[in-house]
């Protein structure tokens, strides 16, 4: 293989350009390569996507030190050297991804590693290859976009241990449109938010996920989506759909502490006493050094009905300030007497229809 030896009439003859647009409103899903670096796809990748990286992370970081400090020219030619070995194995990894003898590529910018990987394939018989135009970072800038639109959103509300995620499992159950923030922050947004959770996702990559997710819903129709702050754990929400969200019409859900904080002793008591304590600590400057300690002896006691009675004095406060900042006209108090998610459900649909 030599490297961008073909003049691009050649190539374009031999390969198909897609934009981002195209691929995402293909009926029939292309099989995506990133040739990115293992890091870059880490950061955020196109989901879906197979990382079959040109360079590694070390190999990426030496090519372009010599593309600032030597040439261009001695960069390709560097490039060349630690491709060179590993054309089978892209010909390998590419065979397994292929369907229906067809594929797509992109890098950062769709400029010279995924054209040159493309041609590699056209040219050891890959007859369908398809290269994505501005690469991820086109893709990025639609996503972004995506994000820009109006969308139709009914916010659930409520103070924690109201139950929210399992009553928008409920109204999906149910037909309704619903978007899952937490559970694709792999965080439920509170100080013992990760507990039994996965790693969370870089915050470009959570908005990769709900772009994924949210792409395939009518955004004309309602779309049920949880009350959140800017930031779930470590990941932050697309500003402009975080802007709709606070915008929108809140539906309350106004449980007593009592019934929460039963709730709260279902969902985390099982968890190591350790963890519990160390997610204690987490808001000790804003829980009070007295609560803490009374929360951490009630962890040693087993007595997590008032480990949840005590913290949930501060998240309690802090989610009635959040629910104040809003307009009065665009909040929705709903009295509900205890956590029920299918009954609580039901009776958000008879309230907004």
């Amino acid at each position: 293989m030599e490297y961008c030896a073909l003049n691009f009439l050649t190539f374009a003859l031999m390969i198909r350009e897609i934009t981002i647009a195209e691929y995402c409103k293909n009926v029939v899903k292309l099989p995506l390569i990133d040739v990115r670096s293992p890091a870059e796809f880490r950061q955020g990748h196109i989901v879906g996507a197979t990382n079959i990286p040109l360079f590694s992370n070390e190999e990426r970081a030496s090519v372009g030190t010599v593309y600032k400090k030597q040439s261009k020219e001695k960069a390709i030619e560097i490039g060349y050297e630690y491709v060179t070995p590993k054309l089978q194995y892209f010909l390998d990894e590419s065979s397994k991804v292929l369907k229906n003898n067809a594929i797509a590529v992109h890098c950062w910018r769709g400029g010279m590693r995924s054209r040159s990987f493309a041609e590699h394939l056209y040219a050891n018989g890959f007859e369908n290859v398809y290269v994505i135009t501005g690469g991820y970072k086109a893709f990025r800038n639609y996503v972004l976009d995506f994000f820009a639109q109006k969308f139709n959103l009914k916010i659930l509300g409520g103070y924690t241990g109201s139950g929210k995620t399992f009553i928008l499992q409920e109204l999906k159950k149910l037909g309704k449109q619903v978007v899952d923030l937490e559970g694709l922050a792999n965080h439920k947004g509170s100080a013992f938010g990760a507990l039994g959770e996965q790693p969370q996702p870089s915050s470009e990559h959570f908005e990769n996920e709900l772009f994924e997710y949210c792409r395939h819903l009518d955004i004309d129709k309602p779309i049920w989506i949880e009350d959140e702050s800017a930031r779930i754990g470590c990941v932050q929400l697309p500003k402009t759909l975080y802007r709709q969200i606070r915008e929108q019409q809140l539906y309350f859900v106004d449980i007593p502490k009592e019934e929460r904080a039963k709730f709260l002793v279902e969902e985390y008591a099982g968890f190591d006493d350790t963890l519990l304590a160390e997610s204690v600590e987490r808001i000790r400057k804003r829980l009070g050094g007295q609560h803490v300690k009374a929360a951490i002896e009630a962890i040693a006691q087993n007595d997590y009905y008032n480990v949840a009675m005590i913290t949930l004095q501060y998240y309690d406060k802090a989610y009635l300030n959040g629910v104040e900042d809003r307009a009065k006209d665009k909040v929705m108090r709903i009295s509900l007497p205890r956590v029920n998610h299918f009954k609580n459900a039901k009776k958000l649909i008879e309230i907004t229809k």
